[in-house]
């Protein structure tokens, strides 16, 4: 750029500036350098007149002369010629700079050449007093001491932005008053652009997320329905298929029930009802696993499902729906070890569930269903406590269970699930009594318990549970009978269990529980 300019003759502006400033002033002089050539005047005041000739949009260029000179003999000369050719000297003022002994030439043959152009001085850092060169100081020719137009960078006085446009004043002939006003107003167009895109950019947000909640809604809505469905198969439809002994059905919708959780891609963060629900789906699987006699698979869905509730109730222990889920866990587990005759793994199982009926109980008196689940509980010890002939506080469990069946009939004797657990009660009892030696007290309860089983069975004829329930009473009083020398009388009862039997197996060849009851029905009495 010196070179270009070097064909400029005495007079002419090829700068708008020269920066003069010390070696040690540099990082502050390419920035204001920079700040300088990017600055624009407001589009408003371009074009009009000032002392300086008309305003342009921008400021370049601009001669700093570090930057632009090469190292070369002819320095002076060079410097010599920007000079000649620049309209303003910009003097960035400080220590440094007053004890240079280039700036104070520059300012020297500035002012020789050019009386009558500005001088600038930017006061960057210390005093004026140990800062302004001395020959910013000294009297022109004619004798007059100039004051020079001072822009003071230091905080406490203009500061850098105020600095700033002292400089473009001088270097302009605006009124700094003029840019002070339009300086606002471009700030204040600045910040109402920001402050519009803020707003777009907020708007644009609050739309995606009205879109996101919206997903989020239908997504929590297609997983309400599809579980809605889960629920009915767990429920209604389950108990339907139970009740015609069609395990093979039972199975495909435990499966498909399963998949849908197992589609989900994070069970961590499933809601804590669906968490429940699939315990549920383990649950009922398990307990078709367990009919068909596969008992490793059923023990390994009732684990799986007693480490999900048992985590959800460690969060909540007094939630009683929490309670309840987990119970079932517990008497799934123990039953599994039941029906495999560990007495001993299964006992602690049962006494948990027991233990967690119970709180239910606590919490919610008024509520049958928990009073139902206390009834299961004491039968379950009641069962154990028949297979090992003892001891005598596990055998009272039995008539607990009862007494609880009896409360729960009272209150819901329409019922035909309660009047099926009070008959299964009164069976639980007979087997305590008989070990007890009482065998008449046990054929009574038998009695009661076939009487039930009859009434239902006559309100629900094609009902394999209650067929089932029928065909376990047949056996135990022929055993009764037997026992009382009755022999007759038990060799009836004991065909009619083989027939009964041998019509649900018909049904469903795939019980498991049923095939392993026909062995048994076959032995002679007297075993």
């Amino acid at each position: 750029m010196a070179g270009a300019q070097s064909e400029h003759r005495s007079g002419e502006i090829g700068y708008r500036a020269f920066i003069s400033y010390s070696h040690r002033d540099e990082v502050t002089a390419r920035k204001l350098h920079r700040w300088l050539e990017g600055y624009r005047i407001p589009r408003r005041l371009v074009g009009g007149e000032t002392a300086f000739g008309p305003i342009t949009r921008r400021l370049t260029p601009i001669f700093r002369d570090r930057l632009e000179l090469p190292a070369a003999s002819d320095l002076d000369a060079e410097v010599e010629q920007a000079l000649d050719v620049s309209r303003a000297l910009l003097v960035l003022c400080s220590p440094a700079a007053r004890a240079s002994r280039w700036v104070d030439a520059e300012i020297r043959l500035f002012r020789a050449r050019h009386p009558d152009r500005p001088v600038i001085a930017a006061l960057i850092a210390g005093e004026p007093d140990e800062s302004f060169p001395a020959a910013l100081l000294e009297p022109d020719p004619a004798g007059r001491v100039t004051e020079p137009i001072a822009a003071d960078f230091r905080k406490r006085q203009d500061g850098p932005k105020l600095a700033r446009l002292k400089i473009v004043a001088g270097l302009t002939g605006i009124a700094l008053d003029q840019l002070i006003q339009r300086e606002a107003q471009r700030q204040m167009r600045r910040v109402i652009a920001v402050t519009l895109f803020a707003i777009l950019l907020a708007l644009l947000m609050g739309l995606m997320l009205a879109s996101v909640l919206r997903a989020q809604r239908e997504a929590d809505r297609q997983r309400h329905e599809a579980e809605g469905l889960i629920e009915f198969m767990l429920t209604d439809l389950r108990d339907k298929l139970k009740g015609v002994g069609r395990l093979d059905v039972l199975q495909s919708v435990n499966t498909r029930a399963l998949a849908y959780y197992g589609d989900q891609s994070d069970l961590d963060q499933l809601p804590v009802e669906s968490l429940e629900r699939r315990a549920r789906i383990l649950h009922a699987m398990g307990e078709d696993d367990h009919r068909r006699g596969d008992y490793p698979g059923a023990i390994a869905k009732f684990r799986e499902a007693h480490r999900v509730t048992g985590a959800l109730l460690a969060s909540a222990p007094d939630d009683p729906r929490r309670i309840f889920t987990h119970a079932q866990s517990e008497f799934w587990i123990g039953y599994v070890d039941f029906i495999l005759h560990d007495y001993k793994q299964a006992l602690p199982r049962f006494i948990a569930y027991r233990d967690l009926a119970e709180r239910l109980t606590r919490i919610a008196p008024g509520d049958i269903e928990n009073w139902h689940e206390l009834a299961y509980a004491q039968g379950n010890i009641c069962s154990v406590a028949v297979q090992r002939k003892g001891p005598d506080r596990d055998l009272a469990e039995c008539q607990a269970a009862l007494t609880t069946m009896e409360r729960i009939a009272r209150a819901q004797p329409a019922d035909a699930g309660v009047r099926a657990d009070l008959a299964n009660s009164h069976a639980w009892l007979a087997d305590a009594l008989r070990l007890r030696g009482r065998e008449q007290e046990a054929l009574d309860h038998r009695e009661q318990q076939s009487t039930i089983i009859q009434d239902l069975l006559r309100q629900d004829p094609r009902n394999m549970s209650f067929m089932q329930d029928m065909m376990l009473a047949e056996y135990s009083k022929s055993q009764i009978l037997y026992a009382l020398g009755r022999h007759d009388d038990a060799a009836r009862l004991r065909d009619a269990a083989r027939q009964t039997i041998e019509r649900l197996i018909e049904s469903d060849p795939e019980n498991n529980d049923w095939l392993n009851w026909r062995i048994k029905i076959e032995r002679p009495l007297a075993s």
